[in-house]
């Protein structure tokens, strides 16, 4: 299967021994009551295997409303899966999933949701640092119109939350929201940090700009991620978001869906420059 053929939205990548691992949301019905989430393998991030299901929703009795965002990480010798459900309370949780392999079948891990149980919270991205591991996700803009950005600490084995949830900002707080207009949705989407070749931290994550789908940075000033942040200038600001970022050899490259339309979503793949301090488009 080529990229333009593979309909999925919240592209991510896994590389691992020369294989590329490639998870997102099954796109039809925007990724709702569609079962679980599937696995696609490439060599060359240009031919993919057909999908191969690695997470049956409904077998564990989670396909209840959305099956969104699934991203896989390789923790402490195990295969880690962090998606975001419906949960029964009807509002929306990042669990953790577990495999002995990247192609799955993933099973729950968590005790439910890490993310809080009475907010709608999505797209929850790990992040370690100093060996302590973090959720960053999003404080859904449905329930409070200006979408933060949120992290919490997890347990050492990414079954529950510990401590309270941190603010970062809002989805309005950046520069460039030129116009904010009280009960306007403003939008928080897809978080996924990323440390450059001279250790400065970055966070990608998207929203929308002039009613397009953007993929924005945000550099840390003290490399953590506990420190002072800034927003710099979007990379993508033309219809396309829910980025990614990794190496594929020498290369570096962001993955991200586009368009965001239901039934036209696919993966593409753009390689980016580490400057040092910050990242760009290598065109």
């Amino acid at each position: 299967m080529k990229n333009s053929e593979i309909n999925i939205r919240d592209p991510f990548v896994l590389a691992e021994n020369g294989t590329y691992y490639m998870y997102g949301t099954r796109a039809k019905d925007f990724g709702r009551f569609v079962g679980g989430f599937d696995v696609y393998t490439s060599t060359d991030l240009e031919n993919w295997s057909e999908p191969k299901e690695c997470f049956n929703s409904e077998e564990y009795g989670m396909n209840r409303e959305v099956n969104w965002a699934p991203e896989v990480h390789k923790y402490d010798g195990a295969y880690y899966m962090f998606a975001s459900f419906t949960q029964k309370n009807k509002k929306r949780g990042t669990y953790v999933l577990r495999a002995d392999s990247p192609l799955g079948p993933f099973k729950p891990h968590s005790n439910g949701p890490v993310t809080p149980q009475n907010h709608f919270s999505i797209d929850g991205s790990l992040y370690v640092e100093n060996g302590v591991p973090y959720l960053l996700y999003c404080y859904e803009h449905v329930e409070i119109y200006n979408g933060k950005m949120c992290y919490v600490e997890l347990s050492p084995d990414l079954t529950h939350a510990v401590g309270e949830p941190v603010t970062l900002f809002t989805a309005a707080d950046p520069k460039w929201v030129k116009h904010k207009i009280p009960l306007q949705h403003y939008i928080t989407d897809g978080p996924f940090m990323y440390k450059t070749k001279n250790g400065t931290l970055l966070m990608i994550w998207s929203t929308f700009i002039n009613h397009k789908y953007a993929e924005c940075v945000v550099r840390f000033n003290d490399g953590s991620i506990k420190g002072g942040f800034e927003h710099l200038e979007p990379l993508i600001d033309d219809d396309g978001g829910h980025g990614m970022i990794f190496s594929a050899g020498e290369k570096l490259y962001l993955t991200f869906h586009t368009p965001n339309k239901s039934g036209s979503e696919h993966p593409a793949f753009v390689e980016l420059r580490d400057n040092g301090d910050s990242i760009c488009i290598n065109k």
